[in-house]
């Protein structure tokens, strides 16, 4: 559960466990992740005022260099004692929101637009949770720090070690997520060589988010630790799978059938939402190919569809997107989501037909219309046209995937 610290609790944590260094957070319109330290004689400020930066060297932020200045107002209760640097001083990090001079919320901040759909949400009576399974390939790392061109090892879909190379790297990634307050469920080798996945539980939709990037931070610092690079782009391989990002989704609130809304909702504007679950041309190449989906569809359990229900039970029934890719924003990836359920709940949109074969080896002639973008100009023509985005998304943020 998340903790909701005071000013003056994070001061004398701060105080008491001597940090030395405090990080400050944030992403840009991309979903990178950037950072800014401060020390401790700097945290009240931070909390109160906020820590300038310049927006226009920023993507998807102020492009004037006039008027640049943007702040970052740390979220108290993101509070976390970093694992990693115990040799210089311990050290802690917030991850923030991004506001002009005046304080206002910045239109392009991916956080603030995540938390405005959690808002809408609740509006509604709805909570929604998210669990993003995260697969990455680990290669060699080359002396002038590139990787190299091979992965660790060739073995396949839960091979053990030997075969697997990638297994104890895991389990230090596993460790260090315990320390960073982030419960990991499960690791395997994927079935692409040197391929591993790693699951971690799921949260609401603002502390997962937080965590998927903790999450993709946490891998690189181990693999690197250990000579390796962690690449988790779209299709590193071409003759082998890809990396998908696969977004796990449930819903509670008032009334039946609420996952079967959810569902309907995002299967009405996935098109749509292509551009930001698959932003690269990369993206493109994984599509339509060893497991990655490319029509537009659901199914119990069938790993072939767009959206699939897993094999469980009670807490643990959700909706799995098969189609987005790392390269995608989280924040905002799930504030779509939660719009597009939120319509599909309150238009009573039911889920289409359950199809229940193997989609990406059949030979039926299934409708274009129900293919999802195949390029990402496709997508863009797509996003272009939607009033669903127009509605949802700021027009700054819409105007810098379109260009």
């Amino acid at each position: 559960m998340t903790m909701e610290y005071t000013k003056n609790e994070v001061l004398e944590f701060v105080k008491e466990e001597d940090i030395s260094f405090i990080f400050l957070e944030f992403v840009d319109i991309l979903g990178s992740s950037r950072t800014v330290t401060i020390m401790p004689s700097e945290m009240e400020r931070a909390i109160e005022y906020g820590i300038a930066f310049d927006g226009s060297a920023i993507e998807g932020f102020y492009g004037d260099n006039i008027h640049s200045d943007l702040f970052l107002k740390p979220s108290l209760n993101t509070l976390t004692l970093l694992p990693w640097r115990p040799d210089q001083g311990k050290a802690i990090k917030f991850f923030c929101f991004v506001v002009d001079k005046d304080g206002k919320a910045v239109s392009t901040d991916s956080r603030r637009i995540l938390l405005d759909a959690i808002n809408k949400a609740k509006e509604k009576k709805l909570s929604f949770s998210f669990g993003s399974e995260y697969e990455f390939y680990l290669f060699p790392l080359k002396e002038d720090g590139t990787r190299a061109s091979f992965p660790i090892d060739r073995a396949g879909y839960m091979s053990p070690t030997p075969y697997d190379k990638g297994d104890q790297i895991r389990r230090e990634i596993c460790l260090m997520l315990e320390d960073l307050a982030i419960t990991p469920e499960a690791s395997h080798h994927e079935e692409g060589p040197g391929q591993n996945e790693i699951d971690f539980t799921y949260s609401d939709a603002m502390r997962s988010a937080d965590n998927s990037r903790s999450f993709c931070l946490a891998v690189q610092t181990v693999a690197e630790r250990n000579g390796l690079w962690a690449e988790f782009s779209p299709k590193p391989l071409e003759n082998e799978p890809g990396n998908g990002l696969h977004i796990n989704i449930s819903v509670k609130g008032e009334g039946d059938n609420l996952l079967s809304y959810l569902i309907g909702g995002i299967l009405k504007y996935v098109k749509e939402m292509t551009l930001f679950f698959n932003p690269t041309e990369e993206s493109y190449k994984r599509l339509g190919r060893c497991k990655a989906p490319k029509y537009i569809s659901f199914s119990y359990g069938n790993r072939s569809q767009l959206i699939r229900i897993p094999a469980a039970k009670g807490k643990y029934v959700r909706a799995e997107l098969r189609s987005p890719d790392s390269t995608a924003n989280v924040y905002i990836a799930y504030a779509l989501l939660i719009y597009a359920a939120i319509e599909g709940i309150e238009e009573k949109i039911e889920a289409k037909e359950n199809v229940d074969y193997n989609l990406l080896s059949s030979t039926t002639n299934l409708d274009r219309s129900l293919l999802l973008p195949l390029s990402l100009e496709e997508a863009k023509e797509e996003a272009r046209k939607s009033e669903f985005l127009k509605r949802v998304l700021p027009s700054d943020v819409l105007d810098y995937y379109l260009n």
